[in-house]
């Protein structure tokens, strides 16, 4: 195992072409998880009015699947660390499959909270692999590489969104579920099969101003000891719960606020605002993390959040006073989950940064947990909005995203740089004086 003062030395490239061809399956892998997530919201409604069970518990299924799907990943990124990534995403395809037709057949929230579980545990495997084996092939472009296979999760719906509300309204949830369930079990399964981890490591091109990187490999007990951390674990709970909030909770929104069926023209387009917002939510979030991956690779890390966290608490606030208007609230909620969707490229690229490549799967796996804290706010915005309305949830959004933004700019940007130059500067000491003449 590295300790925290050995460097990891710079060793050749392997083929450019094959580590393309691996984040391009890896992107696939995450689009076919996509719907246990973003296409949830379309099976709320629909399971209520067949059961009578109320939003709120139902609700509760999908804050289990995150934090099941995230507070996992640490256990199933040592895996890929130990085995590699296939066996942990063939385990990942079998199980995403079994949750959704567990859900066709849940007749009872005891079932339907049982298949969040299992749905939880399959995303995970498969998320955590893909991003973590993305940041090993490419620590020399951490934030694309990341922003690429996230944009598979952000945006995999985006395809199916339409599909999935026909076959809803046409055949009934069940068949919805059981359907694209094995449906996206086997893809994932049989990518699986040609997934390989790097046999060694590529060496990071850095820009020392913009993009300061370790040159050591932090084990995982070491970086759970770091203050910094920390500190980036509590900006992704808050950035993170506005985001799933909204993503679970839009179809009740907009039904609340009377625009779902509501037709909004935009670009030759006509549907109705509530598929409409969907489906370029999911565009605009697959958009975005490539593309704020990239900017960050440019010009930082922190100073990228700064622009997407602001952004977002835009949004919110313009969500709060004219959501109630069709063609606001399909923009507003594309270009919020435009931002939005950049903290699973620039987390993971900014874990890498921060500690090191070899255990980058299990590193970014620690943060990425932060997910499903920030999901158990969920269920808390439905109990908000039956008291004080939609509006209040909104503002609430809107303060922690500004006060992320302004975190990510003022603390961790200093104290990131600090961390890594002072931790470089002593691990070089011991060396420095070895090589001095006795």
């Amino acid at each position: 195992m590295v300790s925290s003062t050995e460097a990891t030395p710079p060793v050749p490239a392997q083929s450019s072409s094959f580590r393309w061809i691996q984040l391009a399956m890896g992107i696939v892998c995450m689009a076919m998880i996509a719907n246990l997530q973003y296409g949830w919201t379309l099976f709320v409604d629909p399971i209520d009015a067949k059961y009578h069970w109320g939003r709120t518990a139902i609700q509760l299924a999908f804050t289990i699947f995150v934090v099941t799907e995230t507070w996992l990943v640490p256990v199933e990124a040592w895996f890929v660390d130990k085995y590699g990534p296939r066996i942990v995403i063939m385990f990942g395809g079998v199980m995403i499959s079994l949750a959704w037709l567990l859900n066709s057949y849940a007749d009872s929230l005891t079932l339907l909270y049982a298949a969040a579980v299992i749905g939880g545990i399959g995303a995970g495997a498969v998320y955590g692999t893909c991003v973590g084996n993305a940041l090993k092939w490419f620590p020399d472009r951490r934030g694309l590489a990341a922003g690429a296979t996230a944009a598979g999760f952000g945006a995999g719906a985006a395809l199916t969104v339409v599909p999935i509300a026909s076959m809803i309204a046409t055949s009934g949830y069940q068949s919805a579920f059981f359907t694209f369930g094995l449906g996206q079990g086997i893809i994932v399964f049989v990518l699986a099969l040609f997934l390989r981890p790097p046999t060694h490591a590529a060496p990071a091109r850095k820009k020392q101003l913009n993009l300061p990187q370790t040159k050591i490999d932090y084990t995982p007990p070491q970086v759970l000891r770091t203050p910094i951390f920390w500190i980036m674990y509590l900006v992704f709970v808050m950035v993170a719960s506005g985001g799933l909030m909204t993503a679970a909770q839009i179809a009740p929104i907009a039904k609340d606020f009377g625009i779902a069926n509501e037709p909004v023209a935009l670009a030759g387009f006509q549907m109705a605002a509530l598929t409409f917002a969907i489906s370029l939510d999911r565009i605009f979030d697959g958009f975005g993390r490539p593309l704020f991956g990239w900017v960050s690779d440019n010009i930082g890390r922190e100073n990228t959040m700064f622009i997407a966290f602001g952004t977002a608490a835009l949004m919110l606030l313009t969500l709060s006073t004219y959501g109630h208007i069709p063609l606001v609230f399909v923009l507003a909620t594309a270009v919020y989950f435009g931002v939005f969707g950049e903290i699973y490229s620039l987390f993971p690229a900014t874990s890498g940064d921060t500690f090191g490549s070899k255990y980058a799967t299990t590193n970014n796996g620690m943060l990425y947990t932060a997910k499903g804290t920030a999901s158990l706010l969920v269920p808390l915005a439905s109990l908000v909005s039956a008291k004080y309305g939609w509006q209040a949830v909104f503002v609430i959004g809107v303060a922690l995203n500004a006060t992320a933004a302004l975190t990510a700019l003022f603390v961790i940007k200093p104290l990131r740089r600090a961390f890594i130059l002072g931790k470089e500067a002593a691990a070089a000491e011991p060396a420095a004086q070895d090589a001095r003449p006795a």
